[in-house]
């Protein structure tokens, strides 16, 4: 008779010097309902990540059409390109705190989000926040999809003629066109199937081509407008009054929106983290100055559309047709669609590749939940979400921003004020352990979430729906834990405090 497996909650945990937590090197935890090889705890080995790979990694995920788009779609629905600017700073500076505050359970633990999320909402209840994540990572991977087909079909019209451009239509759009959607997805799956290496070279190359190209575009639109100066008069009077406010708080939360996911997920990459230091240092210059200046060129091109061409443009495949140098357009067309690809890959299959690997470890690898994610991707209608910008912004982004708000409110306050970033490794992947709570689900994170995501898109303040659902989803669990904790918590803290009074040295943070 073979031995059975040993459980998890035999294997012990190492905490290093520098306060990131392990298990000991070598040691894999042995396979089950709740664990896989990609969900595996990284070894400190395999943590190589400095500040200037997270750095790296926000320059390709913040340089993409669809942060073009937010960003020349706030042009497009009104506020001057000033007005603009002031939106996407403050929303991209006001979302990074969470981003490294969640970060840090990555970068400690070695764990991918669905895990770390196990330890507030319980082994099966943590499906909830992962399965939604990924939900919406679907609909992101549809959008920049559909984005990159455009940029095939007008590449590729440019290269055949008219006969491309004007085929006869199906769905509402040119069988060219579905045809220009179908290839870039394929591009994408070869990409997924190609592994982690291969999303981290196209990435290498498609964020230094995408700033100058960026640049390029710009250029090309000031000589078309006759320089900056007609780009960034408006013939509006500029408008601070109540229907700026009106505006501009949708505005913002479309930008919070914007990143909504990654401050859930940003630990599946934060887990491969060398330091605290590297994370948060690389995430704090990576992600607000690129998407500051990105933004910049994005609602600069898009006022000078309205220069030029009498009303503004916020699609940047729909600007650069316009372009009549040949080699100029194929060009831009190229670097937009290895920008779309690097972008797409990376922020939108890696997250709910490991969700979906979550939902059932034994079935689904993280390759198999990439191409799941991909194939859902087109279910999701993306041409209907970019038909209008106020669909795109207020409805999806603000929506979807709300919502997964409240879960992160969730994770923070269980994280770093219930917990006081205490986890136990091994137990997050044992159904004997503290975070089973009732059946595998915690009915406090449950309630917290509901509440959340209820006055976030349905309160009388739902126009602040990420911070409303943060901000309230935060204080339920928060006030749900303090007062009714669960039973196995709060055994297990007293446990580490006895094991920190005995000891003489706490565990460093």
């Amino acid at each position: 008779m073979s031995q059975a497996p040993p459980r998890p909650e035999t294997t012990t945990q190492v905490t290093h010097p520098d306060g990131r937590v392990s298990l000991p090197e070598g040691t894999t935890l042995p396979a089950g309902p709740f664990v896989n090889d990609d969900l595996q705890p990284v070894p400190l080995s395999r943590r190589t990540w400095g500040s200037g790979s997270f750095s790296a990694l926000w320059v390709s995920m913040s340089v993409s059409i669809p942060a073009w788009t937010l960003a020349s779609g706030l042009i497009a629905a009104g506020l001057d390109w000033r007005q603009a600017m002031i939106a996407v700073v403050l929303g991209n500076l006001i979302v990074l705190l969470p981003m490294v505050l969640t970060g840090h359970a990555g970068a400690k633990y070695g764990i991918p989000f669905p895990v770390f999320a196990r330890s507030s909402f319980g082994l099966r209840g943590a499906n909830l926040p992962a399965l939604l994540r990924g939900a919406v990572a679907c609909g992101w991977f549809g959008i920049q999809t559909w984005v990159g087909g455009q940029g095939v079909y007008v590449l590729a019209g440019r290269l055949f003629g008219a006969g491309w451009i004007d085929a006869a239509e199906v769905g509402g759009n040119p069988w060219t066109l579905w045809l220009s959607f179908a290839l870039f997805w394929l591009v994408q799956v070869a990409i997924i199937l190609w592994g982690m290496e291969g999303v981290r070279k196209v990435q290498v190359w498609a964020a230094p081509l995408m700033i100058i190209g960026g640049v390029a575009l710009l250029v090309w639109m000031a000589s078309q407008a006759g320089g900056f100066g007609p780009m960034l008069t408006s013939d509006r009077p500029l408008d601070w009054g109540p229907s700026f406010w009106a505006l501009f708080f949708p505005s913002l939360m479309g930008v919070i929106g914007y990143w909504a996911t990654l401050t859930l997920n940003i630990s599946d990459f934060t887990r491969f983290a060398s330091t605290q230091r590297a994370q948060v240092a690389g995430q704090s210059l990576g992600l607000p100055t690129t998407m500051t200046l990105f933004s910049l060129i994005a609602v600069m091109v898009t006022a000078g559309t309205a220069a030029v061409y009498g009303a503004p443009i916020w699609n940047p495949i729909d600007v650069v047709d316009r372009m009549e140098s040949g080699i100029g357009l194929l060009f831009a067309i190229f670097v937009v669609l290895l920008a779309t690809v690097s972008t797409n890959v990376a922020a939108n299959l890696v997250g709910p590749a490991y969700d979906l690997a979550n939902l059932k470890p034994q079935w689904i690898s993280f390759r198999t939940g990439a191409l799941i994610t991909c194939f859902l991707g087109v279910l999701i209608f993306p041409w209907k979400l970019l038909e209008d910008e106020n669909t795109y912004i207020f409805v999806w982004l603000g929506t979807v921003g709300g919502i997964l708000g409240a879960v992160a409110g969730i994770l923070l306050a269980d994280y770093w004020l219930l917990r006081r970033t205490r986890i136990n490794l091994p137990a997050l992947f044992d159904r004997d352990g503290e975070y089973w709570y009732s059946g595998g689900w915690n009915w406090r994170a449950l309630v917290a979430f509901g509440l959340g995501a209820l006055l976030s898109v349905a309160g009388p303040l739902a126009d602040y729906g990420w911070v409303i659902g943060l901000i309230s989803a935060f204080a339920v669990h928060w006030t749900l834990g303090t007062l009714v904790p669960d039973a196995r918590m709060s055994a297990a803290d007293r446990a580490a405090a006895e094991e920190t009074t005995g000891t003489g040295a706490g565990e460093p943070r």
